[in-house]
């Protein structure tokens, strides 16, 4: 059944691939029509993420956040499918970092990186950095459960010169490339939310109480790799500009939890600058009210 779902598939995600870029957002907009108007995907989680995190805004300004959210969403998806065969040249006019020459200062210096991103504008276009780095690139990811889509997404990645990591196999990747002296960038978008009893620890994320993500963190201090989160802004459609800023070089020296703290702390902030290029489908709060007591 996999294989037939991706054979079905496959072309008509070929021919999207290859369309200009103007008739292709017209595409996405009738798919926004049909997921949005249509089917409502995950409408009622998308609601409720954005009345949680913004209880002062009115139902008209939510609504308008909605809209755009819903385009953006499906303009992500189509890109990532644009990613099939859109060329370097075109990749790096569309998306465009401010000051690569950080990254450059550590592959110098002989370190591997954790790079810390969110589910903010374009994490799928991230891939480019594999352009423009000695290092290697790596993301960490879940792997699709459909195998012949999970083997596209990687074959995808690796044409960009960027490799997808699987998360049950991070430490002990990461720990075989300083073995052999693989410099490399690890990708982590470290705003998913962790199952409460595997939690370490909880923090507020747009005024709501969650489990957070240290995986990152803790293995930044245990290997002694520098850390640095980047921050992508949406431009203008089927544009993007990322910004570098180093969290720590030294992480060992920094107290714990203090670099997911400076972690969330920046990507709310973009969040709460234009709300409509988050990833509000993705059901962040769902364990809102499993906090530890101490903490509610």
């Amino acid at each position: 059944m996999q294989l037939l779902v991706y054979l079905l598939l496959y072309p008509l995600l070929w021919v999207i691939s290859i369309l200009p870029f103007r008739l292709f957002y017209l595409v996405s907009d009738a798919v926004c029509f049909l997921v949005y108007r249509v089917i409502g995907y995950r409408k009622k989680v998308v609601r409720g993420n954005l009345e949680l995190s913004f209880p002062e805004k009115s139902k008209e300004e939510l609504d308008i956040i909605e809209a755009r959210f819903y385009t953006h969403m499906v303009d992500l998806f189509l890109e990532m499918i644009k990613s099939m065969t859109i060329s370097k040249e075109e990749m790096l006019k569309r998306f465009q970092y401010t000051n690569i020459e950080l990254l450059h200062k550590y592959e110098q210096e002989g370190k591997s990186i954790i790079l810390l991103a969110g589910h903010y504008a374009s994490y799928e276009w991230l891939m480019s950095l594999g352009y423009l780095i000695q290092h290697e690139g790596h993301a960490i990811y879940a792997p699709l459960s459909n195998k012949y889509f999970d083997r596209l997404v990687r074959r995808i990645r690796s044409r960009h010169n960027a490799f997808l990591v699987s998360r049950y196999r991070a430490i002990e990747t990461i720990q075989s490339h300083l073995k052999n002296g693989t410099l490399a960038i690890y990708g982590f978008a470290n705003d998913q939310s962790p199952q409460p009893h595997k939690a370490h620890y909880w923090r507020p994320f747009m005024g709501v109480t969650v489990p957070v993500f240290t995986n990152a963190e803790r293995l930044a201090k245990n290997l002694d790799m520098t850390v640095m989160y980047i921050g992508v802004e949406k431009v203008k459609r089927g544009y993007y500009r990322a910004t570098l800023k180093l969290l720590s070089d030294d992480p060992k020296s920094v107290p714990d939890y203090k670099i997911t703290d400076e972690y969330t702390e920046l990507l709310e902030a973009q969040i709460r600058k234009d709300p409509a290029y988050y990833l509000w489908t993705h059901n962040r709060f769902k364990h809102k009210d499993k906090a530890p007591a101490a903490l509610k």
